[in-house]
Parts: C-alpha cells; sequence; structure tokens
C-alpha cells in the first residue's frame, strides 16, 4: 500500500527533501569536471514498485506533470508540482473503470500540447487531458501496423506547431513491433493532423530495421533527430534485452526519409531523452544498464548519463560525457530473464528531462537500487529519482578517444563510474 494518506489534486505528500548533489563530466585525459546539483528519490516513501517516469513542464502554470506506473500489473498514476519539483501532489490513477478501478494499465509517452492539452499512451488507448493532467478521457485507440501487427509506443510524441501563433498543426507518433526473432524490433512513423483523434496508417521506416522506442526532437536547423534503441548486437547470445544499444537517424525532409541509424553505443545504453537547449545545442539523456564495470567486491553497477551534440545532432561529445547518477546493486548474480532475485533488478530504466525557465534541466529516471523481492518473486520496491542540473561551463580538454573509438569497441562502451576510466573489457 502507498505510504500517503491523503486524497485530492493540490494534496500535498509527505516531504522529501532535495539533496546535494554532483554531477560530474567526463573530461577526456584531463580530471573530472564536477557540477554543483541536487538530487531525490520522490518515491522512497511510498514502497511500492514504481517505474517509468515521464515528466512534461506546462509553462502556462509553471507546474511540472510526471506520469508513473505503479504496481503489479502496472497501473498509471499521475502526481505534480507547482515548485518546480521540490515538492509533489498526492499521487493519482489517471483515470479509472465505473467501479472506481485503474483501467490504463502502464501508461507510457507523456506530451504536453499546451494550452492544458496533455496525452499518454496505456494499454491500446490514447489517454487525453484538457485540464494540465488532472482529469482524463479516452482520445482514440492506438490501433496496429499497416499489417497487423500490435503498435507499441515508449516515447513522448514531436508536436509540430505553426511558427506564427503556436498552434498544433501535426503531431508524429512513433512505434515499434517484436519480430518473431527474439530481440529484433521495427520502428514505425505515423502523423496525426487533428491534436491525436485521428491517424494516418503509418509506415516502417527501413532505416528503423532493428530500431525500437524512437524519440524525435526538431533540431535548429529544422531537421528531425531520432534517438533510437538499437537491437541487442548479435555477438551477445541469450541476453537480457538490457544489452540493447543506441544510435541516431536523421530526417531532413521533416520525416520523409531517414538516415541509417549510427551506433553511439553498441549495448547497455538506451531509453533516451531529448532537449534542445537555448543555444541550440541537442542534450540526450540515457540509461546505463550495462557496460559499466562490476564494483571491486563483484556487485554490478547502473546509471543515468548524458551527452550533448553541437551540431544538430550530426555528432556527439562522448568524451565529454555527463554521469548524472550511478549506483551500485544490491545482489550478484545472472542477468537473465527468470524467475527469482536477479543482480539486474537494481537497474536504471527510463529518463525523461525538461528544461526549465531557469535553464536548468530536471531529470526523472527509474531505479531498483533497493529492490527485494515481493509478491510473486517480484521487485518491490522500485523508485522515481530526480536530478536537477546544469550544463558545465568550464573549457574542456580537445580529446576525441571515445568519439573516435569503434562504436563497438570496448573503448566506447565499457567505463568504470567511479574513476571514469574507459576501455575495461567485460566478458559477456
Amino acid at each position: 500500500m502507498c505510504f500517503i494518506l491523503f486524497t485530492g489534486w493540490t494534496a500535498v505528500a509527505a516531504a522529501v527533501e532535495w539533496k546535494p548533489h554532483a554531477v560530474r563530466q567526463l573530461n577526456g585525459a584531463a580530471p573530472e569536471v564536477r557540477i554543483p546539483a541536487k538530487l531525490q528519490i520522490v518515491t522512497e516513501q511510498w514502497n511500492r514498485a514504481v517505474a517509468v517516469p515521464y515528466l512534461v513542464y506546462m509553462p502556462e502554470k509553471d507546474r511540472l506533470l510526471m506520469l508513473v506506473s505503479c504496481d503489479y500489473p502496472h497501473q498509471a498514476m499521475v502526481i505534480s508540482s507547482d515548485d518546480r519539483g521540490t515538492t509533489w501532489s498526492t499521487p493519482k490513477y489517471l483515470h479509472v473503470d465505473a467501479r472506481g478501478k485503474s483501467d490504463t494499465g502502464l501508461c507510457t509517452g507523456l506530451t504536453y500540447l499546451g494550452g492544458g492539452k496533455v496525452v499518454a499512451f496505456g494499454g491500446d488507448r490514447r489517454w487525453f487531458s484538457r485540464d494540465y493532467g488532472a482529469s482524463w478521457s479516452d482520445l482514440s485507440p492506438l490501433g496496429p501496423t499497416p499489417d497487423g501487427k500490435p503498435w507499441y509506443i515508449w516515447d513522448p510524441m514531436l508536436v509540430e506547431r505553426n511558427a506564427q501563433s503556436g498552434a498544433v498543426t501535426r503531431l508524429v507518433e512513433t512505434g515499434y513491433t517484436v519480430s518473431s526473432r527474439p530481440g529484433h524490433q521495427q520502428g514505425y512513423l505515423r502523423f496525426s493532423t487533428d491534436e491525436g483523434r485521428t491517424w494516418s496508417d503509418g509506415a516502417g521506416v527501413p532505416q528503423w530495421n532493428g530500431a525500437s522506442e524512437i524519440v524525435i526532437l526538431r533540431a535548429a536547423n529544422g531537421d528531425w533527430v531520432a534517438a533510437c534503441r538499437t537491437d541487442t548486437p548479435p555477438r551477445i547470445k541469450d541476453a537480457l534485452d538490457h544489452y540493447e544499444g543506441l544510435g541516431i537517424s536523421i530526417s531532413k525532409d521533416r520525416g520523409a526519409t531517414w538516415s541509417e541509424v549510427k551506433k553511439l553505443y553498441d549495448w547497455g545504453r538506451h531509453h533516451p531523452s531529448l532537449l534542445l537547449m537555448p543555444n541550440h545545442d541537442i542534450v540526450m539523456t540515457y540509461v546505463v544498464r550495462k557496460g559499466y564495470v562490476d564494483t571491486p567486491d563483484g556487485y554490478p553497477q547502473f546509471g543515468i548519463e548524458a551527452v550533448v551534440s553541437h551540431d544538430n545532432g550530426q555528432t556527439w561529445d562522448l568524451d565529454h560525457s555527463y554521469i548524472l547518477h550511478a549506483w551500485a546493486g544490491n545482489r550478484k548474480g545472472p542477468n537473465e530473464n527468470r524467475p527469482g532475485p536477479q543482480a539486474w533488478w537494481a537497474g536504471s530504466q527510463a529518463t525523461s528531462s525538461v528544461l526549465l525557465p531557469d535553464g536548468a534541466i530536471l531529470t526523472a529516471f527509474g531505479t531498483g537500487y533497493r529492490s527485494q523481492p515481493g509478491p510473486d518473486n517480484l521487485p518491490i520496491p522500485r523508485d522515481v529519482g530526480l536530478v536537477l542540473w546544469r550544463l558545465g561551463d568550464r573549457p574542456l580538454d580537445d580529446d576525441r578517444t571515445i568519439r573516435d573509438a569503434p562504436f563497438d569497441s570496448d573503448v566506447r562502451n565499457v567505463v568504470d563510474p567511479v574513476t571514469g576510466k574507459h576501455g575495461s573489457a567485460i566478458p559477456f
């Protein structure tokens, strides 16, 4: 049961305070840069499974809205903050049926359209709010792919607007299907010109064969930059999907055609979130589920990182990446998807980042750092954390060792999160 006993949208949950924190920016061969930041585990007093957070900032109210999915099987809940993440309202189910029971299941892809309008995806439906997330109604069914397969959604939509009025002119929705071949996905794209009520048939993007969980951002030069979760490399056999990677695909014609996916990391990093900064840089946050070396006493390590592109997504400054937060697991053992306690339970899942009016970045993430076996051998609790941080402004070295390394090399994919040293081999 949830620790919180209040009811009502504006009631504030038991206080969780910001803690002083340091975001670490790696600096090539030079010493790392430590950037003052703040950290909180929003759900530490909930003592339940809380997963896959999504954040939006609603400027009309100076309000944050967070979507999370709780318990087993997952059910969607929402919380809000009117002080930029310091305190949060009591969690409430996104939608309930006539019996007062949650009827959404896991919800993903929270997207803000402006003017109090919010969209989320749950089960086989789109859910819509006109009042800043206070109440929700059924907007439209998701519908399958053109060849009849389930259309799975993970990421927020791209919202296109009229340059003069700011009105929404088109929504761009990505989806993916899971192949009969284990560990293989195909990415899809479709469009709506009426704020999500009706949709084009959609189509598979040939360059997204082997890609899923695709989030799109419009770069300052007009290009569409898609951050894609990529299939597990074939050489890694019978592995968890935590070994899937992260790549970038770019469209110069508003989604009509796309570049091949250029891998940044071959394995272990995914769940990206993209932000366009005022200076036109693009910031991408993502999870590290594999690729960190074990602690000296053999526990796995996990984290949340960020990288920056200074050229509209064409290249990424991997030698000066940011470690937003890293932690050690609480058990050793196999990395298999099987019943019973697993070492990967402590891992990270999902990032969602928003830019606040003062230039700070607020990044939400999922973590199982304190998970223990619960009913049916499922991990409880799982938690949602927040890092409030800023990009570094100190001069950096010009090292390109990681950026120039092959995408599938240990230099690119393996790092000690304590020392920042890259390139120690990890056996699969």
